[in-house]
């Protein structure tokens, strides 16, 4: 059985793309504000809130219970996608390694985020991080939303 996997979706946008990278890339701290269900802080520890090579800490409920995630973002502006990729938290605790690539893609109204997961077990037996992306996906779709009432 393979250890490292991919999962990935595309979801469609209410917002502008535009708008919505820069949420990801600039404005990270205003997540919680967007999906207060699910994240309740993020804290820089290393650099600021747009450098890439940050490091952010997340403070988040998943499946009710509280994690943390710690992540050191890389910032693609000329493809508009952002990766977080964890180097300390609850994921490391069953993969071995675990990146979030978002990318966004303008359409004439709206746009696309692709979703990417890229992970590796630390064991066989671990579960694939389906849980992780479906808590990403409802993060996107909280920000979406707060962003087209705004």
């Amino acid at each position: 059985m393979a250890l490292a996997g991919k999962l990935e979706i595309n979801f469609e946008l209410k917002c502008s793309a535009d708008k919505f990278f820069e949420v990801l890339s600039r404005q990270a701290h205003q997540i919680p504000n967007a999906s207060s269900g699910e994240i309740h802080a993020i804290e820089v520890h290393e650099g600021d809130w747009v450098a890439t090579g940050s490091v952010k800490l997340w403070t988040y409920t998943i499946d009710g219970k509280p994690e943390v995630f710690k992540e050191k973002v890389e910032v693609d502006e000329v493809n508009k996608s952002v990766s977080l990729i964890a180097v300390g938290g609850h994921v490391l605790e069953q993969y071995k390694s675990y990146k979030i690539t978002l990318k966004t893609v303008s359409m004439a109204e709206g746009g696309v985020v692709k979703i990417l997961l890229d992970y590796e077990k630390l064991k066989p037996d671990d579960p694939p991080p389906n849980k992780y992306l479906d808590f990403v996906i409802k993060v996107v779709k909280d920000i979406d939303e707060h962003l087209v009432k705004a």
